[in-house]
C-alpha cells in the first residue's frame, strides 16, 4: 500500500505508533539512559564536569576547557549536573527530547506534506549515528537542534530569532557556520539582483543577509576567548595536524566529505524517492555533468582524498584491494553530490560550504555530516530543498511568497 493512500489521520496514527516504539526500544537498549559511559561520552562528561561547580561558568572556564567544540553543551550538561546531580543521565534525556523534537518538526504528516513527511523521517533515521547519539552524552544533537530552529525562523521571516538560534548553534559546534554562511551569501547575492533590476536599495531588506553574516562573525568571538580556533589545552592535546596551526588546510577531505553526503543522502533519496523523472532530464544536461566530472576529476588529481580517516565510507574503502579501486569509489560517490547538488540554489550553498570547513577538521566525516542530514531532510519534507534559486528571479519571487509564514515545522 502506498503512503499517499493512507488517510492523513491514519499517518499521524502510525507515526506516533512507529516513532513510541523506535524511541522505547531505543531507551531500553541504553540502559533507561543510565548505562556506563561510551566512548566519547568519557571525554564529555569529564569536560561537563568542569562547568558543574557553579550555574554560570567563569572566562577561565570558558577559555581553558579540553575539547576541541564550542562550550555550550558543556554548560548545559555541566548546569543539569549542578542544579539536580544526577550525573550523565539527564544530558542524555536532554538529548533524546531535543531528538524527538527534531523528528516531529520532519516526519509529523499535515495535508501540505502528504507523503514526503514520513520517507524524510525514513532518511532522517537510517542514518547510522541519529539514533545512537539521541540518548548519549554527545554535542551534535543540541548542535542541530538550534540549526533547524534557524531555518525555521528563516523559513518565517524571523530573521532575528534565526540570528540567535545560529549563534547558538555556533556556541555548540563551530562548523555549524556554514549554514547561516550559506543563507548570508544567498541573500546578498539576492540583495544584489534586486537592488540592480530596481536601481534602489531597500534597507529593510538588508537585514535578510546582515542578521544571518552577524551569527557567523560570532565565531570570532570564540577565536579571540581562545586566542586560536578552540582553546589552547584542546588544541595541544587533542586536535589533528590540521588545526595545529591556523592556515593549514587538507583539500582532500572536502572530497571525503563529498563521498559521505552521497552514501547518506543522494543514495538514501534516490532510494526513497525513486526520481525517474529528473534522471531523464539529466540527460539533456550531458554538457554541464561532463563539465562537473572534468571539473571534479581535476581537483581529485590535484587534491586526492585522504586514506587516513574515520568512518563507514573509508571502511568500505579499505575493504577495496587496490588503491586504484578506492579512488575510483570515492570519485564515483563525490560526483553523485557534485551533480545533486548542482542547481545554483540554497541548498548548492549549503554543501559547498560545509564541504569548504572540512578542509580543517579531521577527515572522514560520518558524523561531521550530521547536521547536513538533518537539514536536507526537513527541506525535503516542507518541499523546499530545490527552492531558493539564485539565478532565476521567478523561482525566488514564489519562494519569499510560499515561506511568508506558510511554512512550519
Amino acid at each position: 500500500m502506498e503512503i499517499k493512500s493512507i488517510s492523513l489521520s491514519k499517518q499521524k496514527f502510525l507515526f506516533l505508533l512507529g516513532i513510541t516504539i523506535i524511541y522505547i526500544t531505543l531507551v531500553v537498549c541504553l540502559d533507561f539512559l543510565q548505562g556506563d559511559l561510551w566512548r566519547d561520552e568519557i571525554h564529555f562528561w569529564a569536560v561537563s564536569l568542569v562547568f558543574s561547580d557553579r550555574l554560570l561558568p567563569s572566562i577561565d572556564n570558558l577559555r581553558d576547557y579540553d575539547a576541541l567544540n564550542t562550550p555550550l553543551p558543556f554548560i548545559i550538561f555541566g548546569g543539569l549536573e549542578y542544579l539536580f546531580h544526577e550525573g550523565v543521565l539527564l544530558g542524555r534525556l536532554l538529548n533524546l527530547i531535543l531528538s524527538l523534537t527534531i523528528v516531529f518538526i520532519i516526519g509529523w504528516p499535515r495535508q501540505d506534506k502528504r507523503e514526503r513527511a514520513i520517507l524524510c523521517l525514513m532518511g532522517l533515521l537510517i542514518y547510522p549515528y541519529y539514533l545512537p547519539l539521541s540518548g548519549r552524552l554527545y554535542t551534535e544533537i543540541i548542535a542541530c537542534f538550534w540549526v533547524i530552529m534557524g531555518f525555521i525562523s528563516y523559513l518565517r521571516n524571523r530573521h532575528l530569532l534565526s540570528s540567535i538560534a545560529f549563534i547558538l548553534a555556533i556556541a555548540s559546534r563551530q562548523y555549524m557556520i556554514a549554514f547561516p554562511a550559506a543563507i548570508a551569501t544567498y541573500e546578498f547575492i539576492i540583495a544584489i539582483a534586486k537592488a540592480q533590476r530596481l536601481r534602489k536599495i531597500n534597507l529593510v531588506a538588508q537585514w535578510r543577509w546582515l542578521l544571518p553574516l552577524i551569527a557567523v562573525l560570532s565565531i570570532f568571538g570564540w577565536i579571540w576567548l581562545f586566542q586560536g580556533l578552540a582553546p589552547e589545552t584542546a588544541i595541544s592535546n587533542r586536535a589533528p595536524e590540521v588545526q595545529e596551526t591556523t592556515w593549514t588546510v587538507q583539500p582532500g577531505a572536502a572530497i571525503n566529505f563529498l563521498a559521505v553526503v552521497s552514501f547518506y543522502i543522494v543514495i538514501p533519496e534516490f532510494i526513497l524517492f525513486q526520481p525517474w523523472n529528473k534522471l531523464k532530464t539529466l540527460k539533456q544536461q550531458w554538457r554541464k555533468i561532463t563539465f562537473i566530472a572534468a571539473s571534479l576529476l581535476l581537483c581529485f588529481l590535484i587534491f586526492p582524498p585522504l586514506l587516513v580517516a574515520s568512518g563507514q565510507v573509508i571502511k568500505i574503502a579499505k575493504l577495496l584491494p587496490q588503491d586504484s579501486l578506492k579512488m575510483i569509489l570515492f570519485y564515483s560517490l563525490s560526483l553523485l553530490t557534485c551533480v545533486r547538488f548542482s542547481q545554483p540554489n540554497l541548498m548548492f550553498l549549503i554543501v559547498l560550504f560545509n564541504s569548504l570547513i572540512m578542509i580543517k577538521t579531521y577527515p572522514g566525516g560520518d558524523k561531521y555530516v550530521f547536521p547536513l542530514v538533518v537539514i536536507f531532510w526537513y527541506l525535503k519534507s516542507v518541499g523546499l530543498e530545490e527552492k531558493f534559486a539564485i539565478f532565476k528571479q521567478q523561482d525566488v519571487v514564489a519562494v519569499k511568497e510560499h515561506t511568508s509564514g506558510t511554512v512550519s515545522p
